[in-house]
C-alpha cells in the first residue's frame, strides 16, 4: 500500500467527514490526487464501507446488544466459512468474527429487549446443525466503541468535542 494511502486513511478512520479537498490541504497533495487514490481503496475493497460510531445510551431508542460466542462444526469443503455466511446473513447479527480458543465465531447481535435476543439464540442460532454450543454475553455498557471513547469528559464535567 502506498504511503498516500495509508495517511489517507489514517484520516477517514479518525473522521469519514473529511472531503477529498480538505485531505489533499493536510497532506499537501491535490484534490485530485487524493480523490484517485479514495476511489482505488473502494474498488479494491480496502475501504469498506462508510459509518458513523453511534453511543445508543445516549438514545431514547433502547436495544439490546450482545456478543454470542459460536463453538461449530467447519465443512469439510468449505470450513468456517459457510456457516459464518449462514449465521452473519441473519438481520440481527451486526458482526461476525472467526476468532481462535475455546469458541470458533464471535457474533454481535441486536435486538429490541433481552427475551428477542434469547429467542434468536434458542430458536435461530442454535438450531443449524453446526452450531455445538453457544454463550451469550449481553453488552452493560460501552465505555470504548472503535477506538473512541464513548462518554470523555474534561476536567468540568462538560463532554469533549469530536471536532477538530
Amino acid at each position: 500500500m502506498k504511503k498516500l494511502e495509508t495517511d489517507i486513511l489514517k484520516i477517514l478512520e479518525e473522521d469519514c467527514r473529511y472531503t477529498p479537498a480538505k485531505i489533499a490541504l493536510m497532506l499537501e497533495k491535490t484534490e485530485k490526487e487524493v480523490s484517485e487514490a479514495i476511489a482505488h481503496m473502494e474498488e479494491s475493497g480496502i475501504i469498506v464501507k462508510y459509518t458513523a460510531i453511534v453511543n445508543g445510551e445516549r438514545l431514547s431508542d433502547e436495544t439490546v446488544q450482545a456478543l454470542i460466542e459460536v463453538k461449530v462444526t467447519p465443512q469439510k469443503t468449505n470450513g468456517f466459512d459457510a456457516i459464518a455466511e449462514e449465521i452473519y446473513r441473519f438481520e440481527e447479527v451486526k458482526s461476525c468474527y472467526l476468532m481462535s480458543g475455546g469458541f470458533d465465531l464471535a457474533v454481535f447481535i441486536e435486538g429490541k429487549s433481552l427475551r428477542e435476543v434469547a429467542r434468536f439464540v434458542t430458536e435461530r442460532l442454535s438450531t443449524l446443525d453446526e452450531v455445538l454450543s453457544t454463550a451469550t454475553h449481553f453488552i452493560l455498557k460501552k465505555y470504548k466503541i472503535e477506538g473512541t471513547v464513548a462518554d470523555a469528559e474534561d476536567e468540568n464535567g462538560k463532554r469533549l468535542s469530536v471536532q477538530p
